[in-house]
C-alpha cells in the first residue's frame, strides 16, 4: 500500500514537496470543477430542447436555470481563485498572508487551499465586515 503524502511541521514551510503537493491538489480541483461544469451544460442543452406548455412548469424550470446559473458563475469565481493560486505557487508567494507576510499554516491550507489569510487576518478582516455591516 502506497502511503499518500500530506505536508508535515516537521518539513521547511513551503519547500518543493509542499508546494507539488498543493498544485496537485489545486489541479485535481481545478479538473473537478471544470468535469462538472461540462457535465451541467449538456444537460442543460437536453433540458432546453424539452419545453412544457405548463406555467407552473415553465416558472419551476427557469427557477432551476437560475440557481445552476448563479452556482455556474460562483465556479467560475473558483476557477479565477485556483488560477491566481497556482501563479502564486509559481511566483513563490503561495502560503503566506496577504496582510502579514506570515505563513497561513499547512492546517488551513490543506483545508482551504486558496487561503490568502491567516486565520487571525481573516478573523479580524470578518469582524471588520461586521461592523461596517451593522452600521
Amino acid at each position: 500500500m502506497v502511503k499518500k503524502y500530506i505536508p508535515s511541521e516537521k518539513e521547511k514551510y513551503m519547500c518543493e514537496k509542499h508546494k507539488k503537493f498543493f498544485r496537485k491538489k489545486l489541479l485535481d480541483w481545478k479538473n473537478e470543477i471544470m468535469e462538472s461544469n461540462a457535465k451541467g451544460l449538456y444537460v442543460n442543452e437536453v433540458d432546453r430542447e424539452i419545453s412544457s406548455a405548463d406555467i407552473i412548469d415553465q416558472a419551476s424550470s427557469q427557477t432551476e436555470k437560475n440557481v445552476e446559473m448563479r452556482t455556474l458563475n460562483r465556479q467560475m469565481k473558483l476557477l479565477a481563485k485556483i488560477n491566481k493560486t497556482i501563479k502564486k505557487i509559481d511566483d513563490g508567494t503561495y502560503g503566506y498572508c496577504e496582510e502579514t507576510g506570515e505563513p497561513i499554516g499547512l492546517k488551513r491550507l490543506i483545508a482551504r487551499p486558496i487561503a490568502t489569510l491567516s486565520i487571525e487576518a481573516q478573523e479580524k478582516h470578518e469582524k471588520n465586515e461586521k461592523i461596517f455591516a451593522d452600521m
